[in-house]
């Protein structure tokens, strides 16, 4: 359609308690890289961006730059932190799968599900779903820091 061409869906953002045990799990797990980081001191948070790089991808070293390079990207992952949160132990997101259900997942394709089970395994990520669970055994959910689910899938095994 005209009037869309050019749209790109660059964005998703989830809520976080604790950007330091978030980080660490989509970095060192999930492979991801943070792309930008915005502090607003005056409103009390913080927004980190993360996408997955293809091999060699290097974002632009200047500031301005990489913002304007990083919202021209696809599959980015929003992480938005409230202040003081991380050490409020009210403090929970919904997950959007219990009730009242809402919103539901990421995904992530990777090339090996029975490694990707593996690695997840080793780095002890909390399991939704393990790919032996149930029918859908071409497919996994893992869980954040945060307790939102994570999709695991390979491409491969979806036809």
């Amino acid at each position: 359609m005209a009037q869309t061409d050019g749209f790109t869906f660059n964005h998703t953002m989830l809520r976080i308690k604790d950007p330091a045990k978030s980080l660490a799990f989509y970095r060192d797990v999930l492979g991801m890289t943070l792309l930008h980081q915005a502090d607003f001191e005056g409103a009390a948070f913080s927004l980190y961006f993360l996408a997955r790089l293809q091999p060699g991808e290097t974002p632009p070293e200047d500031a301005t730059e990489r913002a304007r390079w990083t919202f021209a990207q696809r599959g980015v992952l929003e992480l938005t932190h409230n202040w003081g949160t991380e050490a409020d132990p009210d403090v929970a997101y919904h997950d959007g799968n219990s009730e009242p259900q809402g919103y539901g997942h990421i995904a992530f394709d990777v090339p090996d599900l029975d490694a990707a089970v593996a690695w997840f395994d080793a780095n002890n990520v909390t399991f939704q779903k393990r790919p032996e669970d149930g029918r859908m055994n071409h497919i996994a959910f893992i869980r954040d820091p945060d307790g939102y689910w994570i999709e695991i899938l390979s491409s491969s095994r979806m036809a």
